[in-house]
């Protein structure tokens, strides 16, 4: 049994700095993270063991002035900006850049025309309803913003009213490509002098660029293990495209998955390959390969 772990494979930037900060204020004392820091529960247990302390939103609200809270690379919507500030809590805010840069575009494009005539804009995001990076960038617009999540809920917008579309960072280039096209259909059957319609592409393409080479892992491997969270977004989705490219994929999120049949199935091939999403550590997929090591 030949087994080797995807070098594309592992956190994004977002996710290292998110966890490097979180690392290095913990030397300093007692920590929050606003939510899991990455959607990865054997991360966030081990972060936990540190002392990192997750909270939620209604905890954020009791916590005593002077706290440390620590934002992770999702974002968060200005009020929460807010509520630290009327509480005295101090925030470390471990926003990935890509995800700031989005949403001051998309608050930039709220300003400026929240206040047209004779009709305010529809701002669309193409997302995860519910998804932290998606209610952050709603926040921008004050929670005006439109979330639609494929092409079949265009009829949602009303094409009369100008269409600003921005995306959700980590979605895919295909989804969002699929969508515009869509959307322009649908402007020309109402004849596109009614309003204008504006998009912009703005998925890191440090993750989009992963599918090309994940696909090209998985084809070159007999059977491949895919390495993620139950709650990772980006992990469902780069497993779906892990099985398109070797139906003999398998998603698993600890080495405890790994049992006799999964066990059996590997030492029946040749070749075995161990890759995950962008929430997924590097340490964990190692552990992976040791249990099948050791096998």
């Amino acid at each position: 049994m030949q087994i080797s772990i995807d070098s594309h494979s592992g956190f994004c930037f977002g996710v290292t700095r998110a966890i490097n900060a979180a690392e290095q204020e913990l030397r300093h004392g007692a920590l929050f993270c606003l939510g899991d820091i990455v959607h990865n529960g054997q991360e966030v247990a081990r972060l936990e063991a540190l002392g990192l302390q997750t909270i939620d939103n209604d905890d954020l609200r009791s916590l005593p002035p002077h706290s440390r809270v620590l934002l992770r690379a999702h974002g968060e919507p200005p009020s929460t900006y807010w509520i630290a500030r009327q509480r005295g809590i101090e925030i470390i805010d471990a926003t990935c850049p890509v995800v700031k840069t989005l949403q001051d575009s998309i608050r930039a494009c709220y300003e400026a025309h929240k206040n047209d005539e004779p009709l305010p804009p529809q701002i669309v995001i193409y997302g995860k309803p519910g998804h932290a990076e998606v209610i952050g960038l709603q926040g921008q617009t004050n929670n005006t913003a439109l979330v639609l999540e494929s092409p079949d809920q265009i009829d949602r917008l009303d094409f009369t009213r100008p269409i600003y579309l921005f995306s959700q960072t980590t979605k895919s280039v295909e989804g969002f490509n699929a969508l515009v096209e869509a959307i322009k259909a649908q402007c020309t059957m109402h004849n596109a002098q009614l309003a204008p319609f504006e998009y912009h592409d703005t998925i890191c393409r440090n993750v989009a660029n992963r599918v090309a080479h994940l696909r090209a892992f998985a084809q070159s491997n007999d059977i491949v293990l895919f390495v993620g969270g139950a709650k990772s977004s980006n992990a469902k989705v780069l497993y779906e495209k892990c099985v398109e490219a070797n139906p003999d994929t398998i998603f698993i999120s600890s080495p405890d998955d790994i049992d006799k049949e999964i066990l059996a199935r590997c030492q029946a091939v040749g070749r075995v390959g161990i890759c995950g999403a962008t929430s997924t550590p590097q340490w964990l997929m190692e552990r992976i390969s040791e249990r099948l090591s050791a096998s």
